[in-house]
């Protein structure tokens, strides 16, 4: 029954946007299969209600159905698109932002807690409990009233949070609010690589931005992400390629350079075997889509 009023509670608030009246909880509605495409995760909690969606990260897969939650705790480059998708029964999906000084806060009245040094994968999928559900559609109900929305969406969303940390994934949740833990350490060099995806780096580098020894970084950056810092860097330089070839279809050398790539030879092979055809074909290919 939970899913029921949860389906109908999304589809009656979806906005093309994606975005809702309250912040940081999304609404997904997608009516049809589309080919995967890459994007950054973000740090989320991600129910689905109808349908299913699946997600790549590194040699990883995970595909979530309705009634189960994916957890992102950091914001990595995925590739991923809904399945089960059609007109008559559209993929339904609630998001919620994960921001790691709720969560702290939040651990911080739950009492001390032990700080793990390993960093988890930064990705885990669960079946949904009754609780996390039955949270989850008080929240939605509150889109209808705003009056009531201003002050119990914040109290439904910390009871939201408290589920996923006393949850299956509340490891996973709990290291994303704890300042000291291995997946804050390595979210900082994450974030480094994230924001200077064009400059060259050392390892031994970003191993000391993260606090950790270069072997424990390597070990734990692999763990979290499903992939090496340089082939991290190099799917966040391929997916800012792509968004800019969008609008610059005929541009591929100065784009391939901007993103941080001398070799236009070795641009146009590394963007092939990410998304299947060279920069310029897929260019074209993604103007053509309605």
């Amino acid at each position: 029954m939970r899913l029921d009023e949860l389906r109908a509670l999304l589809a009656r608030h979806a906005r093309p946007d994606m975005t809702t009246d309250v912040d940081g909880v999304l609404i997904s509605k997608v009516d049809r299969e589309l080919p995967p495409s890459p994007s950054m995760s973000g740090t989320v909690l991600a129910l689905i209600a109808q349908g299913a969606k699946r997600l790549s990260l590194g040699d990883r897969v995970y595909e979530y159905r309705a009634g189960q939650y994916l957890v992102a705790s950091v914001d990595l480059p995925v590739t991923g698109h809904f399945v089960d998708a059609s007109v008559d029964r559209p993929a339904l999906g609630f998001g919620l932002v994960l921001r790691p000084d709720d969560i702290a806060e939040l651990l911080l009245g739950a009492g001390p807690a032990e700080v793990p040094a390993a960093a988890p994968p930064g990705i885990a999928v669960s079946d949904a409990p009754d609780e996390l559900l039955d949270a989850v559609v008080r929240l939605l109900r509150l889109l209808d009233r705003p009056r009531d929305r201003a002050v119990l969406a914040p109290l439904v969303i910390r009871e939201i949070l408290w589920r996923l940390v006393t949850g299956e994934q509340g490891g996973l949740v709990r290291q994303l609010g704890l300042p000291d833990s291995g997946l804050r350490h390595v979210a900082r060099a994450v974030r480094w690589i994230r924001d200077n995806y064009a400059e060259p780096f050392r390892v031994e580098d970003l191993a000391r931005l993260a606090g950790m020894s270069v072997s424990a970084f390597h070990r734990n950056f692999q763990t979290t992400t499903a992939m090496s810092p340089i082939q991290f860097q190099k799917r966040i330089r391929l997916q800012q390629a792509r968004l800019l070839l969008a609008a610059n279809p005929g541009d591929v050398a100065r784009v391939g350079h901007e993103v941080g790539y001398d070799s236009p030879s070795q641009f146009s092979r590394e963007y092939r075997r990410e998304f299947g055809a060279p920069p310029s074909r897929d260019a074209a290919l993604a103007l053509a889509l309605p």
